[in-house]
């Protein structure tokens, strides 16, 4: 079995589960994909084969120490989730720590980038948590082979078929996060194929991001505001929820005065069109003037989508 340094860590701030202690099941960096985003480096080898990395009694235990430090110095965690140096759904293990853990009355979350979903194992082990993000960033071979860089062996249509069955079963609640990359993912006729496919799943939220840390490869870029923009409006028209992951979470809880600080964070979640702007600061008795000057200081950007104005917080450099 792998050695890590850290297999608890947390709980850390995240928009999506709250106050999350994160579980790193998979020693770096065993993974069925190099994602040429991904801000761990490359995948060296390539796995396919689930297998076991640490005993689940370990986990369990490491768990249920740190969940009784923070305990005792007050502090409150939301969900246990399992977000690793790699794909989590590799460990053979994972249904008997999701089973292990389930006794301390956490609710549990997996992110996975889903491509074993079509191992009926896998589904089984997953059908117990309370929460499931499912990367989806293609539903094109050759676009998925670019931006996934898969294990040889995998088939892209299998993984869909399988996606599109454990959605079907799934009691729990469902999300998908799509990284866009400039370039590669990011047009037009690309993001309707995948909006209509995620629709096909049915989630209670889907995220599009973009990398936010320094990524495998140098020459990967995020998508700009305006494809930020597009995307958004797109998966709106098809889905019943839909946000951005395209800054920082630290803040995303705190609640402040600041009617220019109030008005990024909900524009980096979602584009705000003019007259809700608007509206928003008159609750304030503040005016335009707001929006020209964050403009202005290069933190907003003016867009348009189908001949209405929608503002957006800059997430690149000028």
């Amino acid at each position: 079995m792998g050695k890590s340094k850290i297999i608890v860590f947390g709980p850390v701030p995240s928009r999506r589960l709250g106050r999350s202690l994160g579980i790193n099941n998979i020693p770096p960096k065993r993974c069925t994909y190099s994602c040429v985003y991904c801000q761990l480096g490359r995948t060296e080898e390539l796995v396919l084969e689930r297998q076991e990395f640490y005993s689940p009694q370990k986990i369990f235990m490491e768990v249920q120490n740190k969940l009784r430090e923070l305990q005792s110095s007050g502090e409150k965690t939301d969900y246990l989730t399992f977000v690793a140096d790699g794909e989590p759904t590799l460990d053979i293990n994972l249904g008997q720590e999701i089973n292990l853990l389930a006794s301390l009355g956490k609710k549990i979350a997996v992110i996975t980038n889903g491509s074993l979903l079509w191992c009926a194992d896998v589904k089984d082990d997953l059908e117990h948590v309370s929460w499931v993000s499912l990367k989806i960033d293609s539903v094109w071979q050759n676009v998925w082979e670019k931006i996934n860089r898969p294990h040889e062996k995998l088939d892209l249509k299998e993984i869909l078929k399988g996606e599109a069955e454990f959605a079907r079963s799934f009691k729990g609640e469902l999300t998908t996060e799509t990284m866009l990359v400039r370039g590669i993912n990011d047009n037009k006729e690309h993001i309707m194929e995948i909006a209509k496919f995620i629709a096909g799943l049915n989630p209670s939220v889907s995220y599009l991001a973009i990398p936010t840390r320094p990524p495998a490869e140098k020459w990967v870029q995020p998508t700009d505001e305006r494809n930020i923009n597009l995307a958004y409006h797109i998966f709106k028209e098809k889905l019943k929820r839909v946000e951005l992951l395209v800054s920082y979470e630290g803040d995303e809880f705190t609640n402040t005065s600041d009617i220019r600080n109030d008005l990024l964070n909900i524009t980096s979640v979602h584009p705000m069109r003019e007259d809700a702007v608007l509206n928003f600061l008159r609750r304030k008795k503040m005016g335009r003037e707001v929006i020209s000057e964050l403009i202005n200081r290069g933190l907003l950007i003016e867009l348009e989508y189908q001949g209405m104005k929608y503002y957006l917080r800059r997430f690149r450099e000028n």
